[in-house]
């Protein structure tokens, strides 16, 4: 539809939602970005929530805290949430060439806008922002972190998942566009309860299963599992930086909404926060000293821990004395927290991996500890061998291949032991259990990054 109407768009919740005083409101957002988690990521996407500064202020300052670790500069901002107050069919936009806000206006990103109409679910819908709150209250984030950064503003009503993937996708762009995401989590449950639901959604977030979410997990949550489904298409990582509900903030405990501040990164480039590393290795060494006493496995509580390292991973913990390997046993699936993942797997590397007996209690304090944490898996179409060799990235993949029950698994770092491909995967095969020349279409492989330290 061509757009007709360049006027400024009024702010709908001014002095509701969040201050109408452009001093006290900055003052407000500051304060919130300020007290985030101070853990810094190289940021491509965020997800946080839009309620009531007083309810939601802390946890979406989580999510903006979180920008300060971008080196590159952005230069443009898909702001995607759901429509509360208008149902339509697709996906709307505005016809403005700005949004107004207590603290100055924001541009609207007309090149953007372009794109997104392109896409046959989006149209120019004005009413659905017509009193809508779930981006708005984004904009004096944006302004306060960001500066004056062009926005496309996009409302999700009866859109299906293949539309709201293929808007983000067409959007996605490189370094210069950051995508936010605006949801909330559960609604009116019990403290308890809604912290229960919660959790089971930042699961199915963590994992990319955004598939699985439905209303009651998150009122966005048909722009959520958009995200999870480009991520996971696109080797992207998400972790939780905050997860709170408003009986934490301001709220009673007998009807609580939830809300996440959740941070996508890609999976190549991720790294987790030095001060969680020092945790992860401390509980990794705490593992293998007790391994090497005789002691049984002990998983660490990981409520104890801080959001980023109850993150449902896959890891594998690798130990080596005087740079021999002495142990290396991993998890193939991410279906527990990082936190005990990583302690179970450094236990078992001390006293489980086949290729080595257990280890004394002299060697597991001399013993090396690296640990790996693992993207997720994603297919390599491979219909031969020569196939599977020619897609590989040395230095890059790791890879597993299956056929029936055989199943072997490399880490990125074996490339330095085999570094062509055709060696790579010969002997990977090998650590299937298959022959050098086997090839069947019975075969499967898949590739991922690791992030290892």
């Amino acid at each position: 539809m061509p757009i007709h109407d360049p006027a400024v768009r009024p702010p709908a919740v001014a002095g509701l939602f969040y201050p109408n005083d452009a001093s006290a409101l900055a003052g407000a957002v500051d304060a919130y970005v300020k007290a985030g988690s101070g853990w810094q990521a190289p940021v491509k996407a965020l997800i946080a929530p839009h309620a009531g500064y007083v309810y939601s202020g802390p946890i979406a300052g989580s999510a903006y805290a979180a920008l300060a670790g971008r080196e590159a500069p952005v230069e443009r901002i898909v702001l995607i949430g759901p429509a509360h107050r208008c149902a339509f069919d697709g996906i709307a936009t505005v016809s403005a060439s700005a949004l107004a806000t207590p603290l100055g206006t924001v541009p609207v990103d007309e090149g953007a806008r372009r794109i997104a109409l392109a896409c046959p679910c989006v149209d120019v819908l004005d009413e659905a922002f017509d009193g809508e709150h779930g981006l708005e209250v984004h904009l004096p984030f944006i302004l306060r972190t960001l500066g004056r950064v062009p926005v496309l503003p996009l409302l999700v009503s009866d859109a299906s998942r293949a539309s709201v993937d293929g808007v983000l996708d067409a959007l996605w762009g490189g370094p210069e566009t950051l995508i936010i995401v605006s949801s909330d989590l559960s609604h009116y449950h019990a403290y308890a309860a809604a912290q229960r639901l919660d959790s089971a959604t930042t699961g199915m977030i963590e994992t990319l299963a955004g598939d699985g979410l439905t209303g009651q997990n998150a009122c966005g949550y048909r722009a959520v599992d958009g995200l999870t489904q480009v991520a996971r298409r696109r080797d992207q990582r998400i972790t939780t930086f905050d997860l709170r509900n408003s009986g934490d903030t301001a709220g009673p405990h007998d009807r609580v909404v939830g809300y996440g501040a959740y941070v996508v990164e890609e999976a190549l480039t991720a790294r987790t926060d030095e001060r969680h590393r020092d945790q992860l290795r401390a509980v990794a060494r705490k593992a293998v000293l007790n391994a090497g006493a005789g002691g049984k496995a002990e998983r660490p509580d990981a409520a104890s821990f801080p959001p980023p390292l109850r993150a449902l991973r896959n890891t594998f913990v690798t130990l080596e004395i005087d740079g021999r390997l002495r142990g290396c046993v991993g998890s193939v699936a991410p279906t527990r927290p990082l936190v005990a993942d990583v302690a179970d797997n450094a236990h078992r590397a001390a006293t489980s991996d086949p290729r080595f007996p257990p280890m004394t209690p002299e060697e597991a304090d001399r013993a090396q500890i690296s640990i790996a944490i693992l993207s997720h898996q994603q297919p390599i179409a491979c219909e031969t061998e020569a196939d599977l060799i020619a897609r590989l990235r040395p230095g890059i993949d790791g890879v597993m291949v299956t056929e029936g029950t055989h199943r072997g698994l490399f880490l990125p770092k074996v490339w330095s032991t085999f570094g062509q491909p055709g060696q790579f995967v010969t002997h990977l095969k090998a650590k299937a259990g298959l022959a050098a020349n086997h090839w069947s279409d019975q075969v499967q492989a898949v590739r991922f990054t690791a992030e290892s330290f």
